[in-house]
Order: C-alpha cells, then structure tokens, then sequence
C-alpha cells in the first residue's frame, strides 16, 4: 500500500506506535487467551511431579497451552514419548469433567471434575506384601 506522504514528512506519535490501520485492526476480533492451568492446579501437578521425581520414577515435562486444551506431559527421558499426559479441557467441564489423564498409548486412566481425584491414578504407591 503507498504512503501519499512524502518520503522526508514526520509520521504522527500515534501513528508510529499503532500503526496507520489501527482501526481496521479494531474491528476483527481478538486472538483467543490459550486454555491454561491456574497456580492451584499447578501446585497439585507439581507436587506430585516433584515426589515421583524423588522416587526416580519420572525425570522431565512438558507444558503446551493450546486454544482449547491446556496438557502436561510427563516423561521419563527428555527423548521420550510422554508416559502420562494430564489434560484440562474447559469444553469438557459440564460433561465428563474437564481433567483427564491418558498414558503413553492414549488409553484414558481417569475422568473427572477434580484435578485432586483425577491425580491419585497416579500416586499409587506399591506396597510389598509378605
């Protein structure tokens, strides 16, 4: 698109920072926030991703915030596929429950609508019986 002033005229301030169509960027509607965990769900993760990493059973993770879904992936080697992935899918809430955790074969281990419940799949401690 052609500028029609000239090549030395000063730019306005407000054009320079907002550029010249700020006002058709107004009129689209704006990128959607992407699905993320809130620092309660993530203390809950977390504290149960730092005791298995005490115990040496899992080693690195991965977070990805995506438009509709929010996943944590839990690995045990950085070059892995993922052993479990722990889901929170908002569309999900009023349904099956928005929190889900899968294992590395996409078989789901648990559903529900509390992270907390949703968690102790994972948090089995086995116990030797003699």
């Amino acid at each position: 698109m052609a500028d029609s002033r000239s090549p030395g005229s000063i730019t306005p301030l407000h054009e320079a920072r907002s550029g010249p169509s700020s006002k058709a960027k107004s009129r689209h509607s704006p990128t959607p926030l992407p699905v993320t965990f809130d620092r309660r769900e993530l203390s809950l993760i977390l504290t149960l991703y730092g005791r298995k990493v005490a115990q040496g059973e899992w080693r690195d993770y991965a977070m990805d915030f995506l438009k509709d879904k929010a996943l944590f992936s839990i690995h045990k080697r950085t070059s892995e596929m993922p052993l479990y992935v722990i889901e929170k899918n908002p569309a999900l809430q009023r349904k099956q429950g928005q929190y889900l955790i899968t294992n590395m074969t996409g078989r789901v281990l648990k559903r529900g609508h509390d992270l907390a419940q949703v968690l102790k799949v994972l948090d089995h401690d086995l116990v030797v019986v003699k």
